[in-house]
């Protein structure tokens, strides 16, 4: 058994069970789930037609770039997307079996154990727990960044010693930002690229929120920021996902784009891997990206909730609009862990502690004292919670959790 294996801590999800482990919740009240980040909006239509026209596809085996027209519809959006040039479909983009899948096989591709040095992984903290995972499974050390709200949500590269960037391999970064919503800038993408360009490492955008926003300000994307700096893509590689965008978290469907010369060495990794994609997912996810309305749509009935939502949050917790995405994260009193506890029993409302998306780096947790309320589920259960957690805070004004 590889012990890496027992490097891994618990997943978020597993720790929230243990803590609700014996707790009666007041079975008055029906229980609104706000702790996982799962898209409940309806698949649309144009994506179930397209599996149901593509059954055909079960009796081949697929191939591991996948089809051409999938490839080219990812193009296509990419270039309409962001203003950039149309990639490559041949060899600046693979089609993935969702962005989580990827993240972690890529750093099985990129990072080298062999080194006398053991090799580093930095990410944003708090992060996404599949870039720990991923780091420890390819023998890398990880090294958190914090992101803290004096630094925008956006990690503090600077912070970082030079003893720790000579040993980097690869950076994880997040924009829009799991679990605060913060979107990084074109100044912070031009210090990202230097500090690649000076040290060598890869740098790996996990962009899957990307179409979550408000207003007319799309949040800027890697490649879109290279090409507004007059940069290539060499060293870097960006992952997006279908999952949020087009509310199809099972279809497990998304795509890594970017250097080709990674991405060639990317895909013969994954044609031993055996993770092609299926052909009928294929055809559906082509008709997904072809396709803008529905994500319009999708939208719209995020900022409905945020609307309606965030007012009565700030009444009683520190929390304003993300950049992006579909968290809200919010600035409690006191231990966050206590706090969604209390609210699960009291209220049988589920948030997530902030302290269990991050881990102690630096002397701090910077998720600690926050928690992570997702708006996935309808509108009248988002706004039914936040009146529930405005309740239970009134109600608990001299607490300290």
């Amino acid at each position: 058994m590889t012990p890496q294996l027992s490097l891994l801590q618990p997943y978020p999800f597993q720790k929230l069970k243990q803590l609700f482990a014996g707790l009666s919740p007041n079975p008055a009240l029906a229980h609104i789930n706000l702790s996982i980040g799962e898209p409940k909006h309806a698949t649309p239509k144009l994506i179930t037609d397209a599996l149901i026209a593509h059954f055909d596809g079960l009796s081949a085996y697929p191939a591991t770039l996948g089809s051409d027209a999938l490839r080219q519809s990812i193009s296509t959006w990419l270039s309409n997307r962001y203003g950039i040039a149309a990639p490559n479909p041949a060899t600046e983009i693979i089609p993935v079996n969702g962005s989580r899948e990827a993240l972690f096989a890529f750093a099985q591709t990129i990072i080298d154990s062999s080194l006398e040095q053991q090799p580093v992984v930095l990410s944003p903290n708090p992060f996404y727990q599949i870039y720990e995972g991923a780091a420890l499974l390819a023998g890398a050390e990880p090294y958190f960044v914090n992101c803290n709200a004096e630094n925008r949500f956006q990690p503090d590269w600077d912070a970082v010693p030079h003893t720790i960037w000579q040993r980097t391999q690869l950076v994880f970064t997040c924009s829009p930002g799991n679990p605060t919503g913060a979107v990084a800038s074109l100044a912070d993408w031009q210090k990202l690229f230097a500090l690649s360009d000076q040290y060598g490492f890869v740098i790996a955008s996990d962009e899957c929120y990307s179409e979550i926003y408000f207003g007319e300000d799309k949040p800027l994307g890697a490649l879109e920021a290279a090409t507004q700096l007059g940069r290539d893509y060499h060293n870097l590689v960006i992952f997006s996902s279908l999952s949020k965008r087009s509310n199809v978290p099972g279809l497990r469907s998304g795509f890594v784009a970017g250097d080709a010369k990674l991405l060639a060495q990317f895909l013969l990794y994954r044609t031993y891997h055996g993770c092609a994609m299926s052909p009928m997912v294929q055809a559906a996810s082509a008709a997904a990206w072809n396709d803008e309305t529905h994500v319009i749509e999708n939208r719209s009935l995020y900022s409905q909730k945020f609307a309606a939502v965030t007012p009565l949050l700030q009444n009683v917790l520190n929390v304003s609009m993300p950049d992006a995405a579909f968290y809200l994260w919010a600035k409690i009193k006191g231990d966050d862990a206590a706090f969604a506890r209390q609210l699960f029993e009291e209220e049988h409302v589920t948030v997530l502690p902030g302290s269990y998306l991050a881990r102690s780096a630096h002397g701090i947790n910077p998720g600690e004292g926050y928690i992570r309320i997702a708006l996935v589920a309808p509108l009248n259960d988002c706004i039914a919670a936040a009146e529930r957690i405005s309740r239970f805070c009134q109600r608990h004004l001299d607490t300290t959790f």
